[in-house]
């Protein structure tokens, strides 16, 4: 029997995958983000029926960043990390993290098993982006509406007394926005006004640039990223009247382990 059309085209295009994917770099960009959005949502679809045996529970997030690690593998990122000792600890605390891209869920994902009790903080929107949303949700991911600050401080107020109760690590993306300019961008207040009222320490933890990312250029190389986690900032004894403080040392502190760790890979980055 004759082959289809639509065979033909397939076998077509498969045959010419690897040819554009070696000479076109708006190709490769968008491929690889196809290929990261595309098993992320696979595994959220195949994982549900599991997450749902216990909706809610944060031990889900190590079934879903085990089954998300290779994803890293597949794109040709490697992270590094330094401070492990930090992230370890089995305590209560505020992580806040530099954030350059949706990539960063990626590297969340490899450092779960040593976190082990975390949730995360995001916006209520990705919530309704199925299954990925859903599976979110399943996994205790603290969903915020960011137009309303009034119900984002209740979200996190009652979060944080479980957080405490049970020694669970939050953590939040201090600026907001992704941007993937070379710096940090300044914070936000809520993470610390959170740190404060509940006396948790802030764990600032860095990703160093991501050299090999470029939307302006379309460009996703391979690439390796420093993962650092400080030591923590504790908040005992402070107020309200110190959050600024507390936010400038803190962003400070982040701004200059992130140049140093971007300048370290990029030194050691072969010549062209």
């Amino acid at each position: 029997m004759a082959p289809s059309c639509f065979e033909v085209i397939l076998v077509g295009f498969i045959l010419v995958l690897p040819f554009l994917y070696e000479t076109s770099r708006t190709f490769r960009y968008y491929f690889k983000f196809l290929i990261y959005y595309g098993v992320v949502m696979m595994t959220a679809v195949v994982l549900m029926p599991i997450l749902s045996l216990r909706p809610g529970n944060i031990k889900n997030f190590l079934i879903a960043s085990w089954s998300c690690q290779h994803i890293s593998t597949l794109l040709g990122l490697r992270w590094e990390l330094r401070g492990r000792e930090h992230l370890e600890k089995n305590r209560a605390c505020i992580i806040v993290v530099n954030h350059q891209s949706s990539l960063d869920v990626l590297g969340m994902f490899d450092l779960w098993p040593v976190m082990d009790k975390c949730t995360a903080v995001a916006k209520k929107e990705i919530f309704y982006a199925w299954p990925v949303g859903l599976a979110a949700w399943l996994c205790g991911l603290i969903f915020i509406d960011r137009m309303n600050s009034e119900k984002a401080r209740s979200a996190l107020n009652t979060a944080t007394k479980e957080i405490k109760d049970k020694k669970i690590k939050l953590w939040i993306f201090p600026e907001g926005t992704r941007r993937n300019t070379g710096e940090i961008h300044p914070f936000k207040k809520g993470a610390f006004h959170v740190a404060i009222r509940s006396q948790l320490p802030i764990l600032p933890v860095v990703f160093s640039s991501y050299y090999f990312l470029s939307a302006k250029e379309k460009r996703f190389d391979s690439g390796r990223i420093v993962v650092t986690t400080l030591p923590p900032i504790s908040t005992e004894g402070l107020s309200t009247d110190d959050v600024e403080e507390l936010m400038e040392k803190t962003r400070s502190t982040m701004s200059e382990v992130f140049h140093a760790t971007s300048r370290e890979i990029q030194q050691s980055l072969p010549v062209r």
